[in-house]
């Protein structure tokens, strides 16, 4: 940690994240410190919702053993304290630092980890919401958490996860599930009658994202509630599995019961439309239960 203190705070409404995390990935990945997963990519179709699922290729053998070095937890290894300081993009205020995910499925992936350590399970702060409101000020994207192990956290040091706009197909998921809402109402919990589990949107259509302080209240409220709508404290600690996704117009909460359905891993991308799988056999399991089902089952029936 003490590595990483005397690098100046970047400004909460600098717009040189985007660069700066740039310059870092070009760098790590010319020495080998970031190693990115090559996948292989399908779309699955249900009703008017379509669902990306990614797996590692057959021939991606190195790729293979990486996924499963990623997955397998080790409760004695925090890769997060400190980071590495080649996938180190920033420090965040005072409480967080930027840093490229060193095993990223999606281009471009950043988490948002406190600087000290803090339980996966524990409450969001205003801290953690002023910070993810900076970099979607500065790259738009889609911010999300898994608020623990059962929610698909891989890591028990909390940490926020960032991907660009880019990583996600238009018609993917989290757009289309908020596409039948009403974004002019703002302050209140929204529902998607389509969407067989429990969850709660709530419309951001006012943020000024060039605000970062006031963006990163607004969402702490938001949040809020999101909770409440779906039974959850916002301040419990510590707090039950649950997903949280945040895009510059949408805040969504998903509670969540397990992990998995059968042996498919579920995190928080699950409900942006973005499904990943060790191989294709999963897949086809995965078409004939169909993406809404699986994503119910590892959640809360509505």
């Amino acid at each position: 940690m003490t590595s990483f203190s005397a690098i100046a705070p970047l400004d909460f409404r600098s717009k040189a994240l985007l660069d700066l995390s740039q310059q870092t990935l070009r760098n790590a990945l010319s020495t080998g410190a970031l190693q990115p997963i090559k996948t292989d990519c399908c779309i699955l179709v249900q009703g008017e919702l379509s669902f990306s699922v990614r797996w590692v290729s057959s021939l991606a053998l190195k790729d293979r053993a990486r996924v499963n070095s990623v997955t397998q937890r080790r409760p004695d290894f925090n890769p997060f304290l400190p980071p590495e300081p080649a996938l180190t993009v920033a420090r965040l205020g005072d409480a967080h630092l930027v840093v490229l995910n060193k095993f990223p499925v999606i281009d471009h992936h950043l988490l948002i980890v406190t600087r000290a350590f803090e339980a996966q399970t524990a409450p969001l702060t205003a801290a953690d919401f002023l910070a993810l409101a900076s970099v979607l000020g500065a790259q738009a994207g889609l911010g999300f958490y898994n608020g623990g192990a059962l929610a698909g956290a891989s890591q028990a040091h909390k940490h926020l996860q960032w991907i660009p706009d880019a990583s996600l197909r238009a018609d993917d998921g989290f757009a289309a599930f908020s596409r039948k809402l009403h974004p002019e109402i703002t302050g209140f919990a929204q529902f998607n009658a389509e969407l067989p589990w429990r969850h709660a949107f709530v419309s951001l259509a006012t943020l000024d994202w060039s605000q970062p302080r006031a963006a990163g209240a607004a969402l702490q409220a938001a949040f809020a509630t999101a909770c409440a709508a779906v039974s959850l404290r916002a301040d419990a600690d510590p707090m039950p599995p649950y997903n949280l996704l945040v895009s510059r117009n949408w805040l969504l909460v998903v509670p969540r019961r397990c992990e998995k359905w059968q042996d498919v891993s579920i995190n928080a991308l699950g409900y942006a439309g973005s499904l990943f799988v060790r191989d294709e056999n999963q897949i086809e399991r995965l078409r004939a239960e169909g993406p809404l089902g699986v994503l119910a089952a590892v959640g809360y029936a509505r």
